[in-house]
């Protein structure tokens, strides 16, 4: 099974920003502030006892070089004793913390065989799935949506799309691969569709693609506050493994938070 250092670099191919950049052990990601994930810092190759002079050197070159980009500082902070002695630093500035997210994995055990035929396949976002993840996920307009589709595609995927039975779209997801690794992304429902059983055939769909391309396991993101979500991976096999969360700076408008 995957130990967190490999999660966390999975996670991030998963979900590559557009403009990256190496600060020390640190990589300073920015997306045109479309989403957290990719507008924040990830500080890797902390460690307990971090020398607290360097951290602060560290957070200061990292709000500079947002600052110049014109987007708030955020972290991507992982939930262990890993992040004490940047989460006092943080606290000490008043960094706010938003969006915590359960980290989630499963095996190759047990995975569908077989996809339900209703879920269409595809090696990139179609229009109609890209509209309707967005429609749930996204914030901002065209613009916006453009860098997320930047986002979505600068990783080898798999998408599922599936129809209701007047053939509208009615769910959506993502297989990412990433070092022989499957991750769950972008699994949306429309409002009108929610509680019929979608989400749960393109969840399968997705594994069952994961299981013909030979991969290692599975790991997915949810935020803590989504129960209904939650109790439908934990259906399908996954289990809980880490979380995150995000810590912004004070006085500053957060990016969308999917």
């Amino acid at each position: 099974m995957l130990d967190q250092s490999s999660i966390e670099a999975l996670m991030d191919e998963a979900w590559p920003s557009l403009d990256r950049e190496e600060s020390g052990a640190w990589l300073l990601r920015a997306s045109q502030g479309v989403t957290q994930r990719a507008n924040s810092v990830w500080p890797r190759g902390l460690s307990a006892g971090a020398d607290g002079a360097a951290l602060a050197a560290a957070v200061r070159d990292a709000s500079e070089w947002y600052r110049r980009r014109r987007l708030p500082l955020i972290f991507q902070v992982f939930d262990d004793a890993r992040s004490a002695g940047l989460n006092d630093l943080l606290d000490g500035l008043r960094f706010t913390r938003q969006s915590a997210t359960q980290i989630m994995v499963r095996g190759t055990s047990g995975l569908p065989s077989s996809g339900d035929g209703r879920v269409e396949m595809s090696r990139g976002p179609s229009e109609e799935w890209l509209r309707l993840w967005w429609s749930v996920d996204g914030r901002g307009g065209e613009p916006e949506l453009e860098v997320a589709r930047r986002i979505l595609t600068g990783c080898p995927s798999v998408y599922a799309l599936v129809r209701d039975d007047g053939g509208q779209p009615a769910a959506v997801g993502r297989l990412a691969v990433a070092g022989g690794w499957g991750g769950i992304y972008g699994m949306a429902t429309s409002e009108a569709h929610r509680r019929r059983g979608y989400a749960t055939l393109v969840l399968d769909a997705l594994l069952g693609q994961g299981a013909k391309e030979d991969l290692k396991g599975f790991w997915l993101l949810v935020t803590a506050a989504n129960h209904g979500a939650r109790s439908l991976y934990r259906r399908a096999g996954f289990t809980d493994y880490g979380s995150y969360f995000y810590r912004q700076a004070p006085l500053r408008r957060a990016p969308s938070g999917c």
